[in-house]
């Protein structure tokens, strides 16, 4: 049985505006198929595809290579190599930037830890007079 848009965005957490534009862009690996009176009508695998993007969006890939990598997937077997790469390079580009989010953590409780001794301390002063 298939989900209507509304479903889907509850789902996937997606605006059905959103949903309009993914379809809209190329992003959907299927067609959505329409019900009577012309309505979307989506499947699980349309649900589960569309989780994967959403993942790929919030890890930094850009549409258009979503899109690309769509593409391929719509072509078929055959064109894996291609997917591979376009993978490893997000892959690559999520692991250089976790690793200069790490460094902004470091800093960040480097700065808290010292805060904390200071107002700390300040604490520590007023209770003592």
């Amino acid at each position: 049985m298939g989900m209507s848009i509304g479903e889907v965005a509850e789902h996937t957490g997606l605006s059905v505006h959103a949903l309009r534009f993914y379809e809209k862009e190329g992003i959907l690996a299927h067609e959505v198929h329409r019900g009577p009176g012309g309505r979307r009508v989506y499947t699980q695998q349309d649900v589960d595809w569309l989780r994967m993007c959403i993942m790929l969006r919030m890890s930094g890939m850009p549409v258009p290579e979503i899109r690309r990598y769509t593409d391929l997937v719509r072509q078929g077997d055959g064109n894996e190599p291609q997917r591979l790469d376009i993978l490893k390079e997000h892959q690559d580009r999520v692991r250089r930037q976790m690793d200069q989010l790490q460094e902004c953590l470091d800093l960040i409780t480097y700065k808290v830890g010292k805060y904390e001794d200071y107002v700390n301390s300040i604490a520590s002063r007023a209770i003592g007079q």
